[in-house]
C-alpha cells in the first residue's frame, strides 16, 4: 500500500520481497483500467488491489485520498466533501497517504475533523525522510487512528522497502477492505541502512517530475481527460462538486 507503476519488474520485486498483495493506484487513470491492469498481474502468488488516490480540490490545494473498494469511478478535482460522500455511499475504505506533506495531503486539524470518516493514516512512507514519518505516527497516535506503511512507489526499485503487516490472511479486495475498515491489528515494517536511504532519495528526487505542471496541463486543457470531472464517460454526476 501503494504503488504508482505496476509490471513485470514490479511483479518480480514484490515477489521477491515476500509481498503478498500490492494496492496499485496510478495518477489520472480512471478505475476500469486500473482494475483491468491490477487483474492482468494478478496471480496465485501475488494479489494486485486496484486503488484511486483521488485528487480533492483544486491543484494547488489538493488533498490526496487513497481509496480501496470502490465500485464505480471517481473523478479527481472535485470538492472533499463530493469525493468522501461518494466513497462513502459505496463503502470504500479512505486511507490518507503522506499526512501534512506539502500541499498535497490532508493537515493534521483535517485529518482531526474528520476522524470518524478515516479508516486509516500512513505512518511510515518509503519516499519521505525520518522527521516526515515521525509526524504522521504523531498524528495518528494523537488521534488514535489505524496506521499503514508503504513504499508509495513510483520507481520499480523502491517496491518492497515498506510494509504492512496484517495479522489475518487477505486473500481478495473486500478482504482487505474489511481489514481496514474494521482496525484489524496490523504491523508496519520498512527496511533500514544505506540501501533503503537511497531508495527515499531516488523516489524524493522524483517529485519534482511528479508535482511539474506538465501533468496538471495534460489533465485539465480540455475536460476529455480520463479523470478530469468533466469527462463524458462521468455523465455529469459530479458537475455539481466539481472545481474546474
Amino acid at each position: 500500500m501503494h504503488t504508482k507503476l505496476l509490471d513485470e519488474r514490479v511483479v518480480s520485486r514484490a515477489k521477491q520481497r515476500g509481498i503478498d498483495i500490492l494496492v496499485y493506484a496510478p495518477h489520472f487513470t480512471r478505475l476500469p483500467e486500473i482494475k483491468a491492469t491490477a487483474n492482468e498481474y494478478s496471480d496465485s502468488e501475488l494479489l494486485v488491489v486496484p486503488a484511486r488516490e483521488v485528487f480533492t480540490g483544486d491543484w494547488n490545494n489538493r488533498r490526496h485520498l487513497l481509496v480501496i473498494g470502490l465500485d464505480d469511478p471517481v473523478p479527481d478535482f472535485i470538492t472533499f466533501e463530493g469525493a468522501m460522500a461518494e466513497f462513502d455511499r459505496q463503502d470504500a475504505a479512505v486511507v490518507v497517504p503522506h499526512p501534512a506533506f506539502m500541499n498535497v495531503s490532508l493537515t493534521h486539524p483535517e485529518i482531526r475533523a474528520h476522524a470518524a470518516r478515516i479508516d486509516a493514516v500512513e505512518t511510515y512512507c518509503a519516499k519521505l525522510f525520518p522527521y516526515q514519518n515521525r509526524r504522521g505516527q504523531r498524528i495518528a497516535a494523537e488521534l488514535d487512528l489505524p496506521g499503514f506503511g508503504s513504499s508509495y512507489a513510483h520507481l520499480p526499485g523502491t517496491v518492497g522497502e515498506a510494509w504492512t503487516r496484517f495479522d489475518r490472511k487477505i486473500e481478495s479486495t473486500d478482504a482487505l477492505v474489511d481489514a481496514l475498515t474494521t482496525d484489524v491489528d496490523r504491523e508496519v515494517i520498512h527496511r533500514d541502512g544505506l540501501g533503503h536511504r537511497g531508495r527515499r532519495l531516488l523516489e524524493y528526487g522524483h517529485l519534482g517530475y511528479e508535482n511539474s505542471w506538465k501533468k496538471i496541463d495534460r489533465l485539465l486543457l480540455s475536460g476529455d481527460e480520463p479523470t478530469h470531472p468533466r469527462n463524458l464517460l462521468y455523465e455529469g454526476r459530479f458537475d455539481d462538486v466539481r472545481v474546474y
